[in-house]
């Protein structure tokens, strides 16, 4: 009981009428629980008592708070204290090293630009070209605080700035295709109508034979490239359908194989059936792709393979096998790069867009699948594709890999 707060006063009178009522006869006992009865009363009426409000710590720039709050941003993020690092999170740590705590800023950074942003004292942002590696590009932003001290950010904008090059050079290497095949039908046209009557019959025809060529060719590349925009646009959305493999290999060789008599050279080796998830017309369009260049660029006398089997990690794998005069080793890694031909001549000659194969690797990834290419001079040339199996249950129907590992257990 807080002796300040209780009412001693109401509590004297309480006892003094007690008292009173004891001399005029009332039994002691019931006065004494009148007594008490009344101090309850008292005790109850009694105010509660006053909490002290507790102190209100400002935590809002202690090091160790604002160090677990960024810790695992995924952005490198650098707290510094008069040009000295005393906070960097795991993403900065692992982009600078662990060495940079403790150092001053400008040793950790160690870049010419970055050196300069932070020598202003001021809060600004800078474009930092090679700032870990040579062809990095980093947006380093500096925010100034008080008492000294500093926020530093880095953002990578080395994907951005490539996609923008990629974008760049697309469209340049586009237009150059496009303007080729329109040049040459501008240029044939332009004869013909210039003194159309006076023309040699062979010779009109042979400049016609020549436009119909190169239309069918611009055809073929607007083709290409609104497929591979599709494609591209796609690319993260992974396909869920369930497709026989098998039918689609033969049914794309076959129609391949179809054009200008080229059907006796085809051999198909399908020793296997297989289910994938996927797009059927894409992946159609990858065995088409695939088997018209290997009857285009390999031997006109020699068969074309193509093969479905399932190989030792349960991927089925596709292979379209040439017997030509091959590709040089330093050609191989490029292969799959829009318009890249290791004979601008010859491809020209066989109406290529140069497109096929980067087709090819887009529809590939955006089925997880993998692309390898093998290929030796004057023996010919491999490429194989590996695309994960769907697993089918007693009954035939599909099981996700989630039942899978349901019936494993």
């Amino acid at each position: 009981m807080d002796d300040s707060s209780f009412s001693w006063g109401g509590f004297g009178l309480a006892a003094a009428t007690s008292a009173v009522l004891v001399f005029a006869g009332l039994q002691p006992l019931l006065a004494l629980l009148l007594l008490i009865v009344w101090a309850g009363t008292l005790w109850l009426a009694m105010p509660a008592p006053k909490i002290a409000p507790a102190p209100v710590v400002d935590t809002a720039f202690s090091r160790s708070g604002l160090a677990d709050m960024i810790e695992h941003s995924g952005t490198p993020l650098m707290l510094s204290e008069r040009s000295r690092v005393i906070i960097a999170n795991k993403a900065a740590r692992e982009l600078l090293g662990n060495h940079i705590l403790g150092q001053d800023v400008k040793v950790a950074l160690r870049h010419p630009d970055a050196i300069a942003l932070t020598e202003k004292g001021t809060s600004g942002e800078a474009i930092i070209t090679g700032l870990v590696r040579p062809k990095d590009i980093w947006q380093v932003s500096r925010y100034q605080m008080d008492a000294g001290l500093a926020v530093m950010e880095l953002i990578n904008k080395t994907a951005e700035a490539d996609i923008s090059r990629a974008h760049t050079d697309f469209v340049a290497n586009a237009s150059h295709e496009l303007r080729t095949p329109l040049a040459s039908i501008i240029g044939y046209v332009e004869t013909l109508l210039e003194d159309p009557a006076g023309m040699p019959v062979e010779t009109r025809t042979r400049f016609l034979e020549t436009i119909l060529r190169e239309a069918r060719r611009l055809q073929s590349l607007v083709a290409d490239l609104m497929s591979l925009s599709r494609i591209e646009a796609e690319k993260h959305e992974r396909p869920q359908t369930p497709v026989a493999l098998e039918a689609v290999v033969e049914h794309a060789a076959r129609d391949a194989a179809a054009h200008d008599g080229r059907f006796d050279r085809l051999e198909l080796d399908i020793d296997c059936t297989a289910t994938v998830a996927g797009d059927a017309q894409q992946l159609e369009q990858v065995v088409r792709n695939l088997v018209d260049n290997a009857f285009k660029y390999g031997s006109q006398s020699e068969p074309v393979t193509v093969r479905l089997a399932i190989v030792q990690n349960g991927d089925a794998q596709i292979d379209v096998i040439d017997r030509g005069v091959g590709i040089a080793p330093e050609h191989i890694p490029h292969l799959t790069r829009r318009f890249y031909r290791t004979d601008p001549g010859r491809s020209l000659a066989s109406g290529g867009t140069g497109l096929g194969l980067a087709i090819v690797k887009h529809i590939v990834q955006r089925h997880r699948g993998r692309l390898d290419i093998a290929s030796k001079v004057g023996e010919g040339t491999r490429i194989s594709i590996r695309l994960p199996v769907l697993a089918l249950s007693d009954n035939g129907a599909v099981l996700r890999p989630r039942d899978v590992e349901r019936s494993r257990g």
